[in-house]
C-alpha cells in the first residue's frame, strides 16, 4: 500500500523542528512539495536547505511567518495562496501549576495552539473545497482527553482543537476534502526532553529520566517509552492520502495506548 502525495503541495506549521519536521520529510518522501514554518526567516532557510540536502532534491520550500498573528497568517496568505494538505503542528506547552496560570498565558495558549489553526483553516479550506480535493490535519494531544494537572491551559487548547476539526468536517461534508485531528501521545522532542526535565532530576541521564518521567506521570501509556516523531509523521502521511479519503471528522489516537479508552 504505497502513499502517493506526488503533486500535490502541503504547509506543516512549526515545522522546523520535532514532529513539525517529521511530518514534513515523510510527507516530501511520499512526493509532496512541503513549506517550511516558523518565525525565524534564518531558521527557515537553513532548514530548508538542510532537508533539500539530505533528500538530493528540491521538495522543501519556505515559509516563515508568525502564525500565531493576524498578519503573520496574512502575509504568509500572499507567499502561499494554493494548499492541498494543511498540517497544523504549531503549538506551545509548559508546565504551570493549576492556581498559578495567568489571563495572558490563557490568552497566548489560545492564540498559539487555536486560533492560528482555525484562521489557517478559514484560509485554505474554500480552496480546497472548490478543487475537489484537500486534507487539514490539526495535531492534537493525549493531553486533550486526559488533562495534565501541570498544564491545564495547554490541555484545554487541545481538546478545543477536537471541536475545531469536527465542526470543519461537517462544513465541508460531501466535498472530497477530509478534515481530522491526530492525538499524539507523549513524544520525544527537544521540547519535550526540556518539559521532562521541568519534573524529573536533571542530574539524571535521558534514559534514566524518560523512564522515570513516564512511569511517574504518565503511567498509562502501554508503550512505557515516549513516542519517536516519525511514528506521528506515518500516520498524519497515511491521514493526507487518497486512501484515508473515508476518514473524516475523527481524532485518530497516535498515543501508545496512553489514553485508556477502547473508543478511537
Amino acid at each position: 500500500m504505497a502513499i502517493d502525495l506526488t503533486d500535490k503541495t502541503a504547509l506543516v506549521t512549526g515545522s522546523t523542528q520535532g514532529i513539525g519536521a517529521a511530518i514534513a520529510r515523510t510527507l516530501a518522501s511520499a512526493g509532496a512539495a512541503v513549506a517550511i514554518n516558523g518565525r525565524s526567516e534564518d531558521k527557515v532557510a537553513a532548514v530548508v536547505d538542510q532537508f533539500n540536502a539530505e533528500t538530493g532534491g528540491d521538495r522543501f520550500f519556505p515559509a516563515a511567518a508568525d502564525l500565531a498573528t493576524e498578519d503573520g497568517e496574512a502575509a504568509l496568505a500572499e507567499h502561499l495562496p494554493h494548499v492541498d494538505i494543511l498540517v497544523n503542528n504549531l503549538g506551545i506547552f509548559g508546565a504551570v501549576p493549576a492556581m498559578a496560570i495567568t489571563d495572558d498565558q490563557w490568552r497566548r495558549y489560545w492564540e498559539v495552539n487555536v486560533l492560528a489553526a482555525v484562521r489557517l483553516i478559514r484560509r485554505h479550506l474554500t480552496g480546497m473545497i472548490g478543487r475537489g480535493w484537500g486534507r487539514v490535519l490539526n495535531i492534537a494531544s493525549d493531553s486533550a482527553v486526559v488533562i495534565p494537572e501541570e498544564m491545564i491551559h495547554y490541555g484545554t487548547s487541545k481538546t478545543a482543537l477536537l471541536a475545531v476539526s469536527r465542526g470543519f468536517a461537517k462544513h465541508a461534508a460531501g466535498t472530497g476534502v477530509t478534515v481530522n485531528s491526530v492525538i499524539a501521545g507523549p513524544t520525544r522532542t527537544d521540547g519535550v526532553e526540556e518539559f521532562v526535565y521541568q519534573l524529573v532530576d536533571r542530574d539524571l541521564p535521558w534514559d534514566e529520566a524518560q523512564r522515570r518521567f513516564m512511569r511517574e506521570h504518565r503511567p498509562q501509556s502501554l508503550l512505557h517509552r515516549l513516542i519517536e516523531p516519525e511514528e506521528i509523521a506515518n500516520l498524519v502521511a497515511y491521514l493526507s492520502s487518497p486512501l484515508a479519503s473515508a476518514t473524516t471528522g475523527a481524532a485518530v489516537r497516535v498515543d501508545g495506548g496512553y489514553i485508556d479508552s477502547i473508543i478511537p
